[in-house]
């Protein structure tokens, strides 16, 4: 359930030569130095210029994320190559007046472009070329990587992320887990030159390497962040460790503790997901003994005929009912709801803006299930997010932090709850608060579980780009992080040569991770916000924002502040505090801790 918000950053730089004085004698005079005047004007041609290439260039990524050929390689690549080159000038453009006093706007859009890169490019044109050449390599190999079986028979990562799913035979799992991680084995050499490369290109930006500007990117001191990150997680850390204990026990029962020890961090093939960060597909076996009535949403959705366009339109909806404009007709006509026949596409769910105005879409190959029914409204939370900053100036067309664009598709997700799904009609009666625990267990599963996947990521990508570990150490770096964060292992040994961070969509295509750590955290804080406003008193896990237009006009007035004001600000405007806080998250869920530690109370936890 978890995508990215795919933005294409594409500069074009018209570089204003600064004033040097003629040599009228044998010494020459030194070049003026920069004004506040130039600097505005910098940035005011810049952003023109960004605005006339963007479009062709996410024009041509759209094309090659949902049509993945030789073709649409090659104007990919080059677009990267040469956007990217042209983003790596304009910021070291930007830091000619980092001396220069300027007012506070001109400052923050100086840094923005500073700090904008992903992965920069050297300014040598070869390696710039080999670096955006490295990037399409790697993003081609997971979009059509499959298994092969002995029989000849070949799956895709579709086939079997929704096999394990269902499927509880440990040894058809462990095939799919240890299957799919022989795509990522030839990606090993590549991303160490990727590394290498945007190191100097970073190095020339003025950062010590690229995990200081990811770090950087968070309106504090790039040391401090994770500092921050470390403070969050130790709020949720005593919940996960109980839903961890729990889940393991069951596991043990239903497998034998051979096969799950109850002193070890679970193997990872088990939890019902290809990476073991979402726990949901396991609720049949961890759920609790006692009836519960729990809403089947996948079962309904089948039951009334719902397609993948009804299922988006149903999404739609709920954004309309608090007072969002529909999408646009395009949206319809241009977005991918279904992996295309006779081609490879990335499946993996993202939302679209092609050029900072209208032109949204989605890109996802959907399911009729209930965790994509999530997925969706998650999507459309960056469409309208998107389109909600789309009058700010270029620069500031972004997310507060890349946590909120995240968060807040998820916000609108916890307010699936029961009552919406019974005035939406997919059900007939809302469970009274005895059947709350089954509800938690679910959302836990995913939400809960994923937030130590979710730190680890990064954690592992800035050792790695630090230069904190050598290449042969990049996979025991790995396992060393998920166990500790996780509680969670290989289930076999890994091969000398193996890249298992490359089975994950993000590491290959560079997607920063810390992302959707953050949201986790600031969905729980955004809705317990709009809840208030709302004016909905119940608990905060059956709380349910559809249809009030005020909770919409109050998220609505963070939204269109894009990234113009430091996050802090942001925050603020809707919850009244400029902190991150997880706190919220022992609320919503206090029914299913308490019923956890009377579960745990005769059990060894921890691993």
């Amino acid at each position: 359930m978890f995508s990215t918000k795919r933005t294409i950053v594409a500069a074009f730089v018209s570089i204003t030569l600064i004033g040097c004085g003629e040599a009228t004698t044998k010494t020459e005079t030194m070049p003026a130095a920069p004004t506040a005047k130039e600097a505005q004007e910098f940035l005011i041609n810049a952003q023109n210029d960004i605005s006339k290439m963007q479009v062709p260039a996410a024009h041509a990524e759209w094309s090659y994320a949902t049509n993945i050929n030789f073709d649409t390689a090659a104007v990919s690549a080059y677009f990267n190559e040469v956007l990217s080159t042209k983003v790596a000038v304009l910021a070291k453009e930007a830091a000619k007046f980092n001396d220069v006093e300027v007012d506070e706007d001109t400052r923050r859009q100086l840094n923005l472009l500073k700090n904008g890169l992903t992965m920069p490019p050297p300014s040598d044109p070869a390696k710039a070329e080999q670096l955006a050449k490295i990037g399409s390599e790697l993003s081609a190999m997971y979009g059509s990587g499959q298994y092969c079986m002995e029989d000849g028979t070949c799956k895709s990562l579709v086939e079997m992320s929704s096999e394990m799913a269902t499927i509880r035979d440990a040894d058809t799992l462990l095939e799919y887990w240890k299957g799919w991680r022989e795509v990522s084995v030839p990606m090993k050499p590549l991303y160490e030159q990727q590394v290498n490369l945007a190191n100097e290109g970073a190095a020339e930006l003025g950062f010590q390497n690229v995990s200081e500007l990811w770090r950087g990117k968070y309106d504090m001191p790039a040391d401090d962040f994770p500092k921050e990150l470390d403070r969050l997680w130790g709020q949720v850390a005593p919940f996960y460790e109980s839903l961890h204990c729990h889940v393991r026990a069951k596991l043990g029962e239903h497998y034998g503790e051979e096969l799950v020890p109850q002193d070890q961090p679970i193997p990872a093939h088990l939890l019902g997901n290809m990476w073991a960060q979402t726990w949901g597909n396991v609720y049949d076996i961890v759920k609790p003994e006692q009836e519960m009535s729990v809403p089947d949403v996948t079962s309904s959705l089948v039951a009334q005929d719902y397609d993948e366009i009804k299922m988006v339109k149903q999404a739609e909806s709920f954004f309309s009912s608090l007072g969002f404009a529909p999408l646009p007709d395009t949206f319809w006509e241009r977005s991918m709801f279904q992996k295309p026949e006779g081609r490879d596409a990335q499946c993996h769910a993202s939302a679209w803006d092609l050029d900072d105005k209208d032109d949204l879409r989605i890109k996802m190959c959907i399911q009729k299930t209930g965790e994509e029914f999530n997925v969706i409204h998650h999507e459309l939370g960056h469409n309208y997010y998107q389109r909600a900053y789309k009058d700010q100036p270029l620069l500031y067309r972004g997310s507060a932090n890349d946590g909120f664009h995240e968060a807040i598709g998820d916000t609108i997700a916890l307010s699936i709850t029961p009552k919406y799904l019974k005035e939406i009609g997919l059900i007939d009666e809302i469970p009274d608060a005895s059947n709350d625990i089954g509800m938690l267990m679910q959302v836990a599963l995913d939400k809960i579980a994923f937030i130590p996947f979710g730190l680890m990521v990064d954690q592992w990508r800035w050792k790695v780009m630090a230069g904190e570990v050598s290449p042969d150490q990049y996979n025991t770096l790995w396992w060393e992080l998920r166990e500790k964060y996780q509680g969670v292992k290989a289930p076999v040994d890994r091969p000398a040569d193996a890249f298992d961070p490359g089975a994950k969509y993000h590491v290959p295509a560079n997607v920063p991770y810390t992302r959707y750590f953050l949201a986790h955290i600031l969905q729980f804080q955004f809705h317990k916000a709009l809840c208030d406003i709302a004016g909905d008193e119940g608990p905060l896990n059956r709380c349910s924002i559809y249809n009030s237009e005020e909770a919409g006009t109050a998220l609505n007035a963070m939204l269109e502040m894009g990234v113009s004001e430091p996050w802090q600000n942001a925050l603020e405007t809707l919850t009244g505090s400029p902190e991150m806080d997880a706190s919220t998250i022992a609320d919503y869920f206090a029914p299913l801790k308490t019923w956890l530690d009377e579960q745990n109370a005769t059990r060894q936890c921890g691993w």
